[in-house]
């Protein structure tokens, strides 16, 4: 796999071209179209990060900006082994948990995402999170070379 640390404005460039969402996140996930894994060198996919986001976060929960791109990469992989957390009712939450845990990794973003959930007020239900976690799903033709 192939992984980007950038600034958050192009996190929020490649959100908007392949999820029509204009505004920053922390990481994006590529998929790779299925290869065949005897190839010499299959691909995964492609990771992408926001410094600027992971840096705020490292911040905001006390441990290092490569404590927290470790856990982004993380999540990001996840990703790219096709998970959904979205969609799979907990399924990647639990790998989530049980990975960072064996890294030895500070909380992960679902964690924090359910955390969040959890703490906001009724009035606040309706507002999604700007940093949320996605899955994005580019055609081959969209991709960004690396």
């Amino acid at each position: 796999m192939n992984v980007l640390v950038t600034s958050g404005q192009e996190l929020r460039s490649l959100n908007q071209r392949f999820r029509g969402k204009d505004k920053i996140t922390d990481v994006l996930s590529f998929p790779a179209p299925h290869v065949e894994w005897r190839q010499a060198k299959p691909l995964a996919g492609e990771v992408a990060i926001s410094a600027d986001v992971a840096r705020e976060n490292a911040s905001r929960l006390g441990h290092s900006v490569a404590e927290e791109i470790k856990v982004l990469v993380l999540h990001g992989i996840l990703h790219l082994a096709g998970f959904d957390h979205e969609q799979d009712n907990g399924e990647m939450a639990h790998a989530e948990t049980r990975l960072r845990r064996q890294l030895k990794l500070a909380v992960g973003l679902i964690e924090r995402t359910t955390e969040r959930t959890l703490e906001r007020s009724p009035a606040d239900a309706g507002q999604s999170s700007n940093r949320k976690s996605l899955l994005a799903r580019p055609s081959r033709a969209n991709r960004r070379s690396s």
